[in-house]
Parts: C-alpha cells; sequence; structure tokens
C-alpha cells in the first residue's frame, strides 16, 4: 500500500471475517491504492459446526480449520487480540503476543465481524465448566472424557465414582444437543474398554430451560431428538435450569443436584467484549446495522455482519446468529464496501433461511429444508453432506471425508492426547508470562505502536 493509500480493517476471523476478506481479496485486494487487512485471535478460521465431532474423536483438531495465511494470500493478516475501537480517530487498537503488545491501526473502511463468546450470566461455579466455542474446548473436553474414565476405574469410593462418571450438558439448543448426542457415543463406546468400570453407572444428562429440545427445528423434530437421546440412555431434564456448580455438584432450580464432575455449558452467548464499550444502538450485545449492513451514524465507513451484527429480516426482527447467516452477510458486506470504493450503488441484504440440521448422534439426525422435514439416518446423512459441502478447502474436504470413511469400519481412538503433566506445564509457562509482563494495566497506560 502506497502511503496515500486506504486500508480496509476487518476484525475478526471467523465464518464472516473469512469469507469478507476472500471476496476482497479477489477484488480490492490486489489494487495498489488499497490494503485489506484481517485482525484475528488465532490465525486459523474454525469450521464450529463439527466442534463436536472433534469432541468424539471422529475428527482431528486439524481437520476442521482453515488456516488464513494459506487462504488469505493477497491479505494482511495480523494474530492478536482486539483491545479497543475508536470510531471517531478511526483506530483499533490490539493486543500482540503473550506478553500482551499494545499497537494501533488506522483505517478507512472497517467492518466488524468479532463473532460472539460464552455467556455463564453470572452463575456462580461456572468458571469450572467446559464450553464448546473453540477448537480447544473439543479437544480438551474429549480428553477430560478419557481422564475422568482413568480416574474412576482406580476410584474405590463408589459415590465419587458415580460422579466421576456423570457428565452434564446444559443448554438444549444445536451446540447442545449434538455436544451430548456425540459425548453420550464416545462415552458408551470407550467405558467398554474398562474392565474394572460397570457400564450401568454411566449417566448422560442434559438439561433444558424449554419444554422441547431443538425449539428452532419445532415441536415434531425435537421431540424425536428428545426420544432417540433417550432411548440411547441420555438423561434429558426439560424446564429445568443451572443454577450453580459447587462442590462437585450441578444446582438446578428443580431444587435437586446433580453429583458430577464434570459440566459442559452451552446454554448462551454474547458479542466479543470489545464492541461491549463502542457507542453506537445495540440489541441484546449485538451491533445494529441497517438492511445494508452498515452502523448508524457511521455510514459508507463501518459495517457489522454475523454474530455480532443484528441485521433486519424485513419482517421488525433480525437474522438469527447463525454460520448460514453469517457467511452471506459477510459477502454482502464486503460487495457494499466494494461498492463504496469504486463508487458504485449498495445493495440490500436480503436472505431467507435455507434450512437447519443438527446430528444427534449414533449416525442420527434431524433436519428442515425448505420446508421439508427429515430425520433418521437421512437426516444425518444429509448434515454430513451438506457440512462437507461447506467446508472451504478442496483438501479439507478430502481429509473429512477419509475420516468418516474410516469411521464407518474402524471404532475411534481412546487416547488422552494432553495429560496432567502437559496441564502443568502450560499453567507453570503462563505464570512465567504473567510474571513477565507485570500486573496488567488498561490499555490507555501502555505504549503504543502503530503497525
Amino acid at each position: 500500500m502506497t502511503s496515500s493509500g486506504r486500508r480496509i480493517l476487518i476484525l475478526g476471523g471467523g465464518f464472516a471475517g473469512l469469507y469478507a476478506a476472500r471476496r476482497l481479496q479477489r477484488t480490492l485486494a490486489p489494487r495498489r491504492d488499497l490494503e485489506v487487512v484481517l485482525i484475528s485471535r488465532e490465525n486459523y478460521a474454525l469450521f464450529t459446526p463439527m466442534l463436536h465431532e472433534v469432541a468424539a474423536g471422529d475428527l482431528d483438531p486439524a481437520d476442521i480449520v482453515i488456516p488464513l495465511r494459506k487462504s488469505l494470500r493477497r491479505v494482511r493478516l495480523v494474530q492478536a487480540e482486539v483491545a479497543h475501537v475508536d470510531l471517531q480517530a478511526r483506530v483499533v487498537r490490539y493486543l500482540v503476543g503473550p506478553l500482551q503488545r499494545l499497537r494501533e491501526l488506522t483505517y478507512d473502511y472497517l467492518l466488524l465481524a468479532m463473532g460472539s463468546e460464552t455467556n455463564s450470566f453470572g452463575i456462580e461455579g461456572l468458571q469450572a465448566a467446559a464450553t464448546m466455542k473453540t477448537l480447544g474446548d473439543a479437544a480438551l473436553l474429549r480428553n477430560r472424557m478419557v481422564a475422568l474414565l482413568e480416574e474412576a476405574a482406580q476410584e474405590t469410593d463408589e459415590g465419587r465414582r458415580r460422579r466421576l462418571m456423570t457428565f452434564v450438558v446444559a443448554g438444549g439448543g444445536f451446540a447442545g444437543v449434538e455436544t451430548v448426542g456425540a459425548m453420550n457415543d464416545f462415552l458408551r463406546d470407550t467405558v467398554r474398554y474398562y474392565p474394572e468400570l460397570d457400564a450401568s453407572m454411566l449417566r448422560v444428562v442434559l438439561v433444558h430451560p424449554g419444554d422441547v429440545v431443538l425449539p428452532e427445528l419445532g415441536e415434531r423434530l425435537g421431540r424425536y431428538a428428545q426420544t432417540k437421546l433417550q432411548q440411547r440412555g441420555v438423561e434429558i431434564r426439560l424446564r429445568t435450569r443451572v443454577t450453580g456448580y459447587e462442590d462437585e455438584a450441578v444446582n438446578l432450580t428443580t431444587g435437586d443436584a446433580i453429583g458430577t464432575m464434570s459440566i459442559v455449558w452451552t446454554a448462551g452467548v454474547t458479542p466479543a467484549a470489545a464492541l461491549g464499550p463502542l457507542p453506537v444502538d445495540k440489541l441484546k450485545g449485538r451491533v445494529k446495522v441497517n438492511e445494508y449492513l452498515e452502523v448508524a451514524g457511521h455510514e459508507a465507513v463501518v459495517w457489522a455482519a454475523g454474530d455480532c451484527a443484528a441485521v433486519p429480516n424485513g419482517d421488525g426482527g433480525v437474522h438469527p446468529p447463525t454460520a448460514q447467516h453469517g457467511m452471506r452477510q459477510a459477502i454482502a458486506a464486503a460487495k457494499n464496501m466494494e461498492a463504496v470504493v469504486t463508487g458504485a450503488t449498495q445493495r440490500p441484504f436480503r436472505f431467507s433461511t435455507i434450512g437447519q440440521l443438527a446430528s444427534i448422534g449414533h449416525r442420527t439426525g434431524v433436519a428442515q429444508i425448505f420446508g421439508m422435514r427429515f430425520s433418521g439416518f437421512v437426516a444425518w446423512w444429509l448434515w454430513r453432506g451438506v457440512y462437507l459441502s461447506k467446508l472451504p478447502a478442496r483438501s479439507k474436504k478430502l481429509r473429512v471425508a477419509i475420516k468418516w470413511a474410516f469411521d464407518l469400519l474402524f471404532p475411534r481412538e481412546i487416547e488422552q492426547l494432553v495429560t496432567l503433566r502437559d496441564v502443568e506445564g502450560m499453567e507453570k509457562l503462563g505464570a512465567t508470562l504473567r510474571a513477565m509482563r507485570g500486573a496488567p494495566e488498561p490499555p490507555a497506560g501502555r505504549a503504543v505502536t502503530k503497525a
């Protein structure tokens, strides 16, 4: 980029950020008077619909990530944590590396695509809960399940052994149902290799505040999913919420408690923390945009797309924060940025949900596509086919297809890849890094490097 050139800055390397950057790479990035920059917390984009397959051991972590530097050769990648966005000064400040060094970039055009984070709603004790938002979450959940079975195999106290063999998932939406189905399959396949354990002591519980799981798919498919999960040994607690986790027990609104050493929280998300201080209109934390995906008061300069954006749907509501909407919003925002740069006319975002699918374990699924409902093996096959086609890279499609083919012929692996020794080593490294950078200071108090 020349000294007089302009900069397009994309914040977030998830679905929305990746697809916007890929579009701009083909159209605006080749221009000598423009620079396209993507700031991402990781140097890869994560294909989140397949996270539960990593937790179940059906896929490896590398199978569902897209390396950003390989995909975006003409886009400048900055791996960092966004700390502060100054819309008036058109400056983004971000933290780089383990020492959290503060740097900043100016921009001429900005796309907010920072996704969402887990929201525990301040419930006491959920700091110890596992989540299913990141690649590390899925990989660590699988390791945790193996570790708890290993410990249970050596436990002589029956009460503690039962707690070690009890697994609770909170939240009956897509993430919760797919996670509990994958966990149940993995645990029931794996416990057979532990002669010290009685499989009847294995307990997998799904806690859901509604009357039926998967409410987005309607009552019929939700009840089908419930029935199938229950037939495979999952205990479902409806019209129930988690109120806390303490003393190795999950407390519920019903007044009773479930003794467990493992709770997985999938019951809520919130937009990225860096968006909180932005002086713009929001809806439940999501940045409000107009039909062109522009942020009010910053038209033709700032757009937002994906989970962090409240995009009007034309009926008085907003589009749901799903991958299929986020990808299309990102492409639409990128096209509108192109229009502003080239002097063309922006186009409004229009999109209706094509369908929704969920895998509920044991080669069974539920799906609603173009108003038609599917369940059982056909829906599971549709789920795999649709999401395999959506993987951005051909190499990843081939890798996943091969893994799934092997899954039909051979049992899944049950090795524990992260042990207590590894965790202790990471804790020591974290303590060393914290000591090196000292007590954290607010961004305004740090030295800033202009990039």
